[in-house]
């Protein structure tokens, strides 16, 4: 399937910061399941490119506000074909899974977790199975709710009140795969939903399967990435992943709107 992407964030600062430091992440590159064509990432109006490829294999790039600014417009535009390998990756990039056995302070296990990762891990027989079935139980256990949470509820947080968005569902599934010692990363990217032409960055997860490599597995919609998925970047959870991080110098306020379209070409 052939996708194009135009993502577009804005950032509003009141009173403008004397300076201003951005962390971009929002190169897509190639890996089994998908081959850029296109790609441009400008901020206010002038294009970017990646500085470095960090231990994750995501490109990064540093953009600074020349002068104080109230206003940042952050654009995307890409073209990307992808394969549909029912969510297997491979070994990419190659460095330690183990890496990701690591707790983050948005991924700590808590008798909760511990228990419903063993409850899905005894009901289940050989790890991609349980895999699966873990997936099924994230959806069953966070009801899929808008605005029932933030950027700062923990997975733990998410299972106790029952309710959350592809954020928490990735941080869940994480969490628990973590506490039963399988290595598992926190994904953002962009989805291909006829339904939702209009909508926002997409969240998933990926466990390490030996023999396998990476696998991906995406609660919200109970299935493995397809190729309706562009794959942006990873990390430990939703903060370590963050296509866009900021740094400011002074006090000011923030408020951002963004707008994510994701359409099929022919």
């Amino acid at each position: 399937m052939r996708l194009s992407i135009r993502h577009e964030t804005v950032y509003r600062y009141d009173p403008p910061p004397s300076q201003l430091t951005l962390r971009v992440r929002l190169f897509a590159v190639d890996n089994a399941m998908q081959r850029v064509e296109a790609w441009s990432v400008r901020v206010n109006g002038a294009e970017i490119a990646p500085m470095l490829t960090n231990s994750f294999g995501d490109r990064e790039a540093l953009w600074r506000a020349p002068e104080a600014t109230g206003q940042v417009e952050v654009a995307v535009e890409g073209r990307v074909e992808t394969e549909d390998r029912a969510g297997m990756l491979g070994r990419w990039p190659p460095h330690r899974p183990a890496v990701f056995l690591r707790y983050s302070p948005l991924t700590g296990p808590d008798s909760g977790i511990a228990g419903f990762a063993q409850t899905v891990a005894e009901a289940s027989d050989g790890l991609l199975p349980m895999l699966h079935n873990l997936n099924e139980a994230v959806a069953d256990a966070v009801e899929y709710r808008p605005g029932a949470t933030d950027s700062s509820v923990t997975a733990a947080e998410a299972l106790e009140r029952g309710a959350g968005v592809c954020q928490d569902h990735a941080h869940l599934f994480a969490a628990a795969c973590r506490f039963l010692e399988i290595p598992a990363r926190y994904v953002v990217g962009y989805l291909h939903d006829p339904d939702t032409p209009l909508g926002d960055t997409h969240a998933w997860a990926e466990a390490w399967v030996r023999g396998l490599g990476w696998v991906g597995f995406d609660p919200t919609h109970r299935q493995s990435p397809t190729d309706a998925y562009v794959r942006l970047g990873s990390g430990l959870d939703a903060f370590d992943a963050a296509p866009i991080r900021g740094h400011i110098h002074g006090e000011s306020s923030e408020s951002l709107a963004a707008d994510v379209a994701v359409g099929m070409e022919q």
